[in-house]
């Protein structure tokens, strides 16, 4: 992600012989937040940069030059990987693919070489190992905390293998028994759910508002509007009202991941 907005917005302050605290303090937002601008890790919204704007005297160009709301690039998620690094709280919601930081290598393999257009053995192996590196933020045995909504359709389809798939499962079960990651399940016969059109990650920090991250078919959206990121919360807690308490959701998991194992080939004798 281009850093240009916050390297012009670091010259606009410094310009003005303001400190981060001094500009935070003028534009009703925490001096982290003006930290996380200028360095490109964050984007302020649009009430926060006409917030910048009138405490720059910069007229509207922080608003106005904010990146288009519909915008996608090609590293999409490069955005949400910095965030999902610094959060103190991370939800996810998945309905087609085990969320990334709970995906085992073999998972992660077939999942990558899955892609079109079809992907060199070289791409796979590093975008295999990004992943595995993000997973690393489960090493901490407290944070973030983490917690797994998962549509029941994710489990039931066979990615990989049948022992791939029980494998996978049975990592996320093993997470959860050792209260690393609170998990629960949407099962199928719930039908319709607020969250059933793409995939969630609602991110929340200790020194920072919130964001949300939204991806569909090869586009995904980091959005920092507080009247969305709102709504998006809004949909999860209403989508994890519905789902299984989380005994039922691992003994649920354990049943499928033990129907996976049981299709796995014979070995020859």
């Amino acid at each position: 992600m281009s850093n240009a907005y916050g390297e012009w917005l670091r010259a606009q302050r410094e310009d003005a012989n303001l400190t981060q605290q001094e500009l935070a303090d003028m534009a009703v937002v925490s001096r982290s937040h003006i930290a996380h601008i200028e360095t490109g890790r964050r984007m302020p919204c649009k009430d926060d940069a006409k917030r910048l704007d009138r405490a720059l005297n910069t007229r509207n160009v922080l608003s106005s030059f904010l990146p288009d709301e519909d915008a996608t690039v090609a590293d999409y998620f490069e955005p949400a990987r910095k965030l999902e690094q610094q959060a103190a709280t991370i939800r996810e919601f998945a309905y087609s693919y085990v969320p990334g930081i709970l995906q085992t290598k073999r998972y992660a393999e077939a999942v990558l070489g899955a892609g079109f257009p079809p992907r060199s053995a070289e791409e796979c192996a590093r975008l295999v190992s990004t992943r595995l590196e993000r997973a690393k933020i489960l090493d901490d045995p407290a944070t973030p905390v983490v917690w797994a909504l998962i549509d029941e359709a994710v489990l039931s389809r066979p990615i990989g293998s049948p022992e791939v798939m029980a494998e996978q499962i049975m990592h996320i079960v093993q997470l959860a028994e050792r209260k690393r990651v609170r998990t629960h399940v949407l099962p199928f016969d719930l039908g319709v759910h607020p969250l059933l059109q793409g995939m969630l990650t609602l991110m929340s920090f200790d020194d920072q508002p919130p964001a949300a991250y939204s991806e569909g078919a090869f586009m995904g959206k980091v959005h920092d509007s507080p009247t969305l990121v709102v709504r998006l919360q809004g949909a999860y807690d209403l989508a994890l009202g519905e789902a299984l308490p989380m005994k039922q959701s691992l003994a649920l998991m354990r049943t499928i991941a033990k129907e996976h194992g049981q299709h796995e080939p014979a070995l020859d004798s």
